[in-house]
């Protein structure tokens, strides 16, 4: 402090705090030496107290007002100074004001997943995040407790400890309420409540007050919400047997849109696709009605299940698609001649027409054709 501020401070009988900034709790008003003049005047505005301290104790604490500082209205600091009769001297005293306003929009969060037991899920790994308010409930408290004798206390000296306190006392209130994890969402209020309730007597030991509360989102670890997706799913789908049918219906469709307008080889393509889909169809239809689930089974979902259908070949015949053939219809065709080693070939799931020869299937096919007359 240079020479004319000490001047300036023995002449100026004003203290006050105009607070510029939106974080500053706790400041401490600069005098030289700590010297206040007897009857100077102490401005105290709303949402502040002023704090005196005298030789690390706390004395007085003035109100929002505005006081003429006399051993009158100090009774406290008159009492430690041993002061018996009022005077007009000097007299040193530290002077802190404390903001009492609202510090709003504060973050809490967990930094690492908190493990739960859910009723319905079992253990569980749960974040959770959300904002918070508090204030300064008891100045000289706070000052005790927290700020000292810092000539400055912002919020982000406190900030830290206050996080911490809300997640630790907040995951507990959570666990204790023992909502169900599907219904933490719709309860966000409620859930905000308590964990207020719970903490806010720890937030009056260090001279705080527990504004507000709030909850944005709690969540569960990525691959559990896959999962709750797929669940989802199921429950939306309901009968997965007509599920199935619906899809394979739509299969259907969309290969003969596909192979409309392709001419012959496409439309026996499509003829080969279809007869295999239709099969399809026929065996979910009776996996489906034959399913004990399936509340439209009717007398027969005791009968035995169909046996597995055969494979579906379609012949070339003098340049012609002939078909579709099974295996038994496929052996009467090599006995009358049609079908030999070298006639093409074609069933789902092969990529081109091939010689009958080159499908291993129909070895026991081909073995039926009587050799030639001698």
């Amino acid at each position: 402090m240079g020479i004319f501020d000490k001047l300036r401070n023995e002449f100026i009988d004003i203290i006050e705090w105009t607070d510029p900034s939106a974080d500053t709790i706790v400041w401490k008003f600069p005098r030289y030496q700590n010297e206040i003049k007897m009857n100077a005047k102490l401005t105290v505005r709303e949402s502040q107290v002023a704090v005196f301290m005298n030789e690390g104790k706390i004395a007085d604490v003035f109100q929002p007002g505005m006081y003429t500082l006399t051993t009158q209205n100090m009774p406290i600091l008159t009492t430690l100074q041993g002061w018996k009769y009022g005077f007009n001297s000097p007299f040193k005293a530290d002077i802190f004001f404390v903001s009492m306003r609202q510090f709003t929009n504060q973050k809490w969060g967990t930094k690492n997943p908190v493990m739960l037991r859910d009723a319905e899920f079992g253990p569980l790994r749960l974040r959770a995040f959300g904002s918070y308010a508090f204030r300064v409930k008891d100045g000289a408290l706070f000052l005790k407790e927290i700020a000292a004798t810092n000539p400055e206390y912002t919020v982000d000296g406190i900030n830290e400890q206050l996080r911490n306190l809300a997640v630790s006392r907040g995951m507990d209130a959570i666990a204790e309420a023992q909502i169900p994890v599907l219904d933490l969402a719709a309860k966000y209020d409620e859930v905000s409540l308590l964990i207020t309730e719970k903490i806010r007597p720890e937030f009056n030991e260090l001279g705080l007050d527990l504004t507000k509360f709030l909850i944005e989102n709690i969540s569960l670890p990525p691959e559990v919400e896959a999962a709750l997706d797929k669940r989802s799913s199921m429950g939306i789908v309901g009968n997965l047997g007509a599920y199935a049918q619906f899809q394979a219906a739509n299969a259907m469709e969309k290969a003969a849109e596909n192979t409309a307008g392709g001419g012959l080889a496409a439309a026996g393509l499509g003829a080969g696709m279809g007869a295999a889909m239709m099969g399809q169809v026929g065996n979910v239809f009776q996996n489906n009605q034959n399913n004990p689930a399936n509340p439209a089974a009717g007398a027969g979902a005791g009968a035995p299940p169909p046996l597995p259908p055969t494979a579906a070949f379609f012949v070339a015949v003098e340049g012609k698609q002939t078909g579709p053939y099974d295996l038994e219809q496929l052996r009467q065709l090599a006995v009358g001649g049609s079908l030999q080693a070298q006639t093409l070939v074609w069933k789902n799931g092969m990529a081109a027409w091939a010689a009958a020869s080159a499908v291993p299937e129909l070895a026991p096919v081909l073995a039926t054709i009587p050799p030639p007359l001698p």
